[in-house]
């Protein structure tokens, strides 16, 4: 009887707490597809240069700031350099923005259900959410960052040779499996992992800060009482919380960046860990390199979260999923 009690309860709980999630799950997914492949195609060659620019060190500077990092990839890799790395990207970004945005859905929902939501209930549903999207982004950066620094470390060899170590063989730049294979034979699951701590860092503050504010300014522009938001409301929501979220925690994106780049000039420093990584940049580069990248960053993230929103808000999954042939009870 003491079993049967505890299974019921289980079941009831699942019921309860995960049925509805996982019923909905689906649209979420393809929520989060769409708006995750729209908005890194519209950005992805300024998130290229946010990454060139917070990865170059005080006398290997090769880019001035973000349009001189754009044209100089133009120039020496072609219109298609400035999307290395996206393949990566756009095969990942869909189960990334699926796990965030439907992770604060769910904790949102259930830390609602004594009352009413607020700050403090809101700030845990992101951070409960940023932590789930970890499980994803932290793979994907690690290889993205590798294949779209690949193109300023082979500027530098030309450029500027004082910086590429004696003895150095110029080699063709990996692709995403090449990679991938290497970390793993060298270093297991965990060479994927690398950074997981700075992308924590970075990832948990940044959807404390987007989700509630993203919340509240929608809630600004609602029509009535239990009215949504019309789309341009979500849209303009999503980019103001993106970008102001986005800014302030690009310091930990500068550290996170640094301690997953692989490959370095001979004059830059290489880091143990977040602390090290710290205290090198203070010392060398000064407070003002914790903001490299700041300005393309904000740039990356406002639109892509508007995006997300209006693709979220709008319903498109359901949509597309009412369509299917319903099953008959």
């Amino acid at each position: 009887p003491q079993n049967g009690g505890f299974t019921f309860n289980l079941l009831n709980f699942y019921t309860l707490y995960f049925c509805p999630f996982f019923s909905s799950l689906p649209a979420k997914l393809i929520n989060g597809g769409i708006a995750g492949l729209i908005g890194v195609t519209c950005v992805f060659p300024i998130d290229l240069a946010k990454t060139r620019l917070q990865n170059q060190q005080n006398g290997s500077r090769l880019y001035t700031s973000m349009s001189d990092c754009l044209i100089k990839t133009i120039r020496s890799e072609g219109y298609f350099g400035m999307y290395r790395g996206a393949a990566v990207n756009l095969t990942l970004v869909t189960p990334e923005k699926a796990i965030k945005l439907a992770a604060n859905d769910f904790f949102r929902h259930h830390l609602s259900k004594d009352g009413k939501l607020t700050l403090v209930k809101e700030m845990l549903a992101g951070c409960g959410a940023g932590t789930c999207q970890v499980i994803v982004t932290t793979p994907m950066e690690m290889l993205k960052i590798q294949l779209q620094d690949a193109g300023r470390i082979a500027a530098q060899r030309k450029l500027m040779p004082e910086t590429v170590a004696a003895g150095t063989v110029e080699t063709k730049s990996p692709t995403a499996m090449q990679l991938t294979r290497e970390l793993l034979r060298e270093k297991g699951i965990a060479g994927l992992y690398k950074g997981l701590g700075a992308t924590l860092l970075r990832d948990v503050p940044f959807s404390i800060i987007y989700f509630p504010l993203f919340a509240n300014l929608n809630n600004l522009g609602k029509r009535g009482v239990e009215g949504p938001a019309p789309f341009y409301v979500s849209f303009i929501s999503g980019c103001l919380a993106g970008s102001t979220a986005a800014v302030a925690v690009n310091p930990v994106d500068v550290i996170k960046t640094r301690l997953q780049s692989l490959t370095r000039g001979s004059t830059e420093d290489t880091y143990s860990g977040v602390t090290d990584c710290i205290r090198k940049i203070l010392r060398n580069e000064g407070p003002s390199a914790f903001l490299k990248g700041a300005y393309c960053r904000a740039l990356v993230i406002a639109p892509l979260f508007g995006i997300a929103q209006v693709v979220y808000f709008l319903g498109v999954g359901e949509f597309l999923l009412s369509f299917l042939p319903k099953k008959d009870n």
